[in-house]
């Protein structure tokens, strides 16, 4: 049997690397989910999987475990089933909230490079739900890319773009339409061992693109209901390799995200510099003087809307009255809550490289 090439998956030597670090096991990617129950892709090809007893001792909490596009070590049972054992770093990761009052964050996939930001030119367009979708991209550790679908219902799409570009500070804005083939201008940014993924409102054309880079109709499509408002079709999460090279992940459960995390450094990063020349590092842009985001307000060179949206998210953040240096703070306490601070993180990474 000829064997699978990882690297055709996006294995690369970041996790060849650290796969060293257990022995007698083998490494695979996820390719798929459903609840306890996993599938990975090896050199071997497909196999079932489930985590081990011990892994499942282990785990602190749900983004502990597999998800979709994670890399983990794994070895082989008697039926010829995988048990996975480690889930190596991921270098990128979309989390939400998991359902009910638990606080527990839930991984939807992990490891991807470019993330494919989707919105319709029509009524689903919003600026301010896209400067919530840039925060959690950025966070994630992807790059982002806006793509505008259905401008072939749009009479004129100029104003909409001018819109973006000042909320998407330095992100690439693509516009496509259902009546030509504008998927090669979404295939210029994916590349062989690339991860890629699509995120946006349901109906909006993720699926269409998706079915396009792949060649076939694997997913079914439905458009937006008559409010404009999509309608969930995709039921299950799947890692796909895409035969131009690359792979998308289909992620349904994309349009749920929370914004635990989001990093609004970079969503608006025009306020985060504007915030230098505050004459008060912990200027709030409320009412201290000298303020330099206030004055870019009443100078028009910020929109009050914009500024809005900031304090809003920054207040469903839990940053509210937080300076940049207090949010990253809050943002690694949290981050290293389950393995016992920043510290015993720290200390967990020095003993691994004493390992080697």
């Amino acid at each position: 049997m000829n064997k699978i090439n990882m690297k055709e998956y996006g294995l690369n030597e970041r996790f060849i690397n650290e796969s060293t670090l257990y022995e007698n096991q083998s490494i695979g990617r996820i390719v798929s989910q459903d609840k306890g129950l996993y599938k990975l892709i090896s050199e071997k090809g497909e196999l079932r999987a489930q985590v081990s007893g011990k892994f499942r001792y282990n785990a602190a909490g749900i983004s502990d475990y597999p998800a979709v596009g994670d890399f983990v070590m794994f070895d082989e049972n008697e039926g010829g089933n995988a048990i996975i054992n480690h889930v190596l770093t991921r270098k990128s990761a979309f989390i939400r909230k998991a359902a009910g009052t638990s606080n527990n964050e839930q991984i939807v996939a992990s490891n991807i490079d470019t993330v494919f930001i989707c919105m319709s030119l029509n009524n689903d367009f919003n600026g301010r739900r896209l400067e919530r979708y840039l925060g959690v991209a950025w966070d994630s550790g992807a790059t982002p890319v806006i793509v505008l679908t259905k401008a072939d219902i749009c009479s004129n799409y100029d104003d909409a773009i001018e819109e973006l570009e000042d909320i998407a500070l330095g992100v690439d804005i693509i516009v496509t339409s259902s009546l030509n083939d504008d998927i090669l201008s979404v295939k210029k940014y994916i590349e062989a061992g690339k991860t890629i993924a699509f995120i946006g409102s349901s109906g909006v054309g993720k699926t269409t693109l998706i079915n396009k880079l792949i060649g076939e109709e694997i997913f079914e499509t439905q458009g937006l209901r008559n409010d404009d408002r999509g309608r969930h079709t995709t039921t299950s999460r799947e890692l796909i390799l895409l035969p131009s090279g690359g792979v998308v992940i289909d992620t349904p459960g994309m349009r749920e995200l929370g914004l635990e995390g989001a990093d609004l450094s970079k969503a608006f990063s025009d306020i985060d510099e504007l915030s230098k020349e505050c004459k008060f590092n912990d200027c709030t842009h409320t009412k201290e003087p000298g303020c330099a985001v206030k004055q870019a307000v009443e100078n028009g060179l910020l929109s009050e809307d914009r500024l809005a949206s900031y304090f809003k998210l920054n207040k469903e953040l839990g940053y509210d009255n937080l300076n940049s240096k207090q949010i990253e703070q809050k943002k690694l306490n949290e981050m290293f809550k389950s393995v016992g601070g920043m510290k015993s993180f720290k200390k967990m990474i020095k003993n691994k490289k004493n390992i080697k």
